[in-house]
């Protein structure tokens, strides 16, 4: 059965990403709507989904204790693809979910209503729904007020969104102001000293107004030395991750925590290792769980049952900027010369998984987008039947 694909789905996932979420810390921020939504129209549970190219991420949720599933197995996935709401009246007699594990097994639903979350420009970034195990009738006045409780969902994280952007704005203004003060501590040395030097002749000379002026600008330059320093001596040789930074450690607890239960559902062995040199060392989180997380799901994707995917990551130090490695490596069914070429040239393309996962074929154009957007570079090592190894190289400002 083919799985419904959104007519503008690449810029919807591109959307999607610009949010730059953590899928896994979310829930505080929406679980009083989720709760509403589920009051609003009776149901025993109500969920608040977003859906990336392979994952429907459950960010808050009532009355069901769930994180995530495929987006294949999702009813969502054809909300997203709706222009307005979706609803089935009964799961066990529809041909495309009767089957399904939530379906089937507990909780064993039937009922399903969901909305769109739409941005302003129209993109579907996920839905929220409400669901039940009795059959229900939603009376138009709670499906208005199911749709501004979506309306609120898109503006909560429209607002996480501007909120991310002012603290890396504050922790670039603070990086400026360690600039400007190492571009100011050399020329006040310069002054200083030539300070001293005048000073030094102009005691020979007994000239007492040069003397005076020559002191004030040693006092007033050597204040301004003082100032510079304070400002350099805030940062620390090791200091914690800001909002806006992971570390390798950091970085290496999400990822685990995010994609172990999809290795576990097709038991694949889910490896993230970090090399010790730098292990604490902060740096720009910038897209790396839509990168990363795309080309994990994309690994488990076409990985047999009983493989492996590893990830391994590392932050090499260098003078003018450190530059972070990534490298997704597994054990399936490996890639063409030809498709290598049309992943690295932007190009998306399709093909269902080893467990018979739907390929939806935009995951790693979405990679590849994003690591050209930020400034990486991406390199592809692989051979049919051997398995691949995805290389990103990301650049890392001075922080």
């Amino acid at each position: 059965m083919q799985n419904p694909i959104p007519d503008n789905e690449m810029q919807r996932i591109i959307s999607l990403s610009d949010y730059d979420l953590d899928y896994s810390s979310l829930q505080e921020n929406f679980k009083d709507l989720a709760k509403l939504a589920a009051k609003v129209a009776g149901t025993e549970v109500s969920l608040v989904n977003l859906i990336d190219t392979y994952t429907q991420w459950t960010v808050s949720s009532h009355g069901l204790d769930i994180d995530q599933m495929a987006r294949e197995d999702s009813v969502c996935q054809y909300t997203i693809a709706s222009n307005g709401q979706f609803e089935v009246p009964d799961l066990t007699a529809d041909e495309r979910f009767k089957n399904k594990f939530y379906v089937v097994d507990d909780p064993s639903l039937r009922y399903y209503f969901g909305v769109p979350l739409t941005t302003s420009d129209g993109q579907n970034l996920g839905a929220l729904c409400v669901m039940d195990k009795a059959p229900k009738e939603l009376s138009p006045e709670k499906e208005e007020l199911l749709k501004i409780i979506a309306d609120e969902i898109i503006n909560r994280l429209n607002a996480l969104k501007v909120i991310a952007g002012l603290k890396t704005e504050l922790n670039e203004a603070h990086q400026t102001k360690k600039k400007v003060a190492h571009d100011i501590r050399g020329p006040l040395g310069g002054i200083i000293g030539l300070a001293q030097v005048i000073s030094e002749q102009g005691k020979d000379n007994e000239i007492d107004e040069v003397l005076e002026f020559i002191n004030l600008i040693q006092r007033s330059g050597r204040s301004l030395l003082e100032l510079a320093d304070e400002i350099l001596t805030i940062e620390k040789p090791q200091r914690e991750a800001n909002a806006d930074e992971f570390t390798l450690l950091i970085f290496k607890d999400k990822l685990e925590k995010l994609y172990t239960p999809q290795a576990i559902n097709k038991n694949i062995k889910f490896t993230v290792n970090t090399s010790a040199d730098a292990a604490n060392v902060p740096f720009s989180k910038n897209k790396l769980l839509q990168i990363t997380g795309n080309l994990i799901s994309n690994a488990m994707k076409f990985t047999p049952r009983d493989g492996s995917v590893t990830v391994d990551l590392s932050l090499k130090i260098e003078k003018t900027q450190n530059t972070l490695q990534i490298n997704v490596a597994d054990t399936g069914v490996g890639l063409t010369a030809n498709e290598i070429f049309h992943i690295l040239s932007g190009n998306k393309a399709s093909t269902n998984g080893t467990g018979g996962e739907i390929g939806y074929g935009f995951g790693l154009a979405l990679v590849k987008h994003l690591v050209d957007t930020i400034g990486g570079t991406m390199h592809i090592y692989s051979q049919p039947g051997q398995g691949a190894n995805f290389e990103i190289l990301l650049p890392q400002k001075e922080r």
